[in-house]
């Protein structure tokens, strides 16, 4: 990795953990640098684009519990460096227990996640980025109805959990309350708009959602990949960088895991970035 657009960040690492975390960091820092490249306010395209290290930010600020936390050495890390792709981490990070950072999100943008345990403050941050990016960024709202039809599934039918009132919500206007109040996983799929509804194809029951996060990432790079190919300037293009780029991370990160495992297939492929 040293020898690659990772090597800046990669060279001091000597853990998976580390490895993977440099990676993300490189990612990081090539959407701060195409934000400080394009016109004055264009950072607020690629926020919501970027949300998923203030979220990171603030899972490594939560006690463990549930999967708020991916990344079992969070709390170890430095803050991410958000710059101008900062939603409202200043706000954030001075709240030092889960009861102030409900406070600081529901003050902000972010939105009140609806109560304080780890996992209601995650899946609330994760589905109002979801619902932000589809509002703000149209290129990439058909993503972001994939990735909201990914996470309700997986929290209704795989973790068997209610959704917080504000997440649903959130949900909703992506899915379409039909979708979201479903009491199956088939009626899920069935009454999820066509925008959302391809994240699922070929998934017949919750126990093979890691296939879908895989099918997401392919479509991902795919989309991103065809934009790219057309050279005109533009926002789509800038965002299919962006897609293009975050792609890349992520299975960079498996290979990483791949390796770390002896080269074995890897049997789930969660959310990486």
């Amino acid at each position: 990795m040293a020898v690659t657009p990772y090597g800046r960040y990669a060279r001091a690492a000597t853990t998976l953990p580390e490895a993977q975390r440099a990676v993300t960091a490189t990612l990081l820092w090539h959407l701060r640098v195409l934000a400080g490249w394009l016109p004055r306010g264009g950072a607020r395209l690629l926020r919501p684009l970027a949300a998923g290290f203030e979220i990171a930010n603030v899972a490594s600020r939560l006690p463990a519990g549930g999967d708020a936390r991916t990344d079992p050495e969070a709390s170890a890390w430095q803050p991410y460096r958000l710059g101008a792709l900062e939603t409202a981490w200043r706000s954030l990070e001075r709240a030092a227990t889960p009861g102030e950072l409900r406070a600081a999100l529901a003050a902000s943008s972010w939105g009140d996640p609806g109560a304080e345990t780890p996992w209601a403050l995650i899946t609330s941050m994760r589905m109002a980025a979801a619902r932000r990016t589809a509002a703000i960024v149209p290129s990439a709202r058909r993503w972001a109805q994939g990735r909201a039809a990914l996470l309700t599934a997986r929290e209704r039918f795989v973790h068997r959990r209610p959704l917080p009132a504000p997440v649903r919500r959130n949900a909703q206007a992506l899915l379409g309350p039909r979708a979201v109040d479903a009491t199956s996983f088939a009626d899920f799929r069935a009454h999820l708009p066509s925008t959302a509804r391809w994240a699922l194809e070929d998934i017949d029951e919750p126990g093979e959602l890691w296939r879908a996060e895989a099918h997401w990432w392919r479509v991902l790079h795919q989309d991103g990949s065809m934009t790219l190919r057309d050279a005109r300037y533009g926002a789509r293009t800038i965002v299919a960088a962006v897609a293009v780029l975050s792609v890349d991370a992520w299975r960079v990160r498996a290979a990483l895991e791949s390796a770390a495992r002896g080269g074995r297939p890897l049997e789930e492929w969660d959310a990486l970035v």
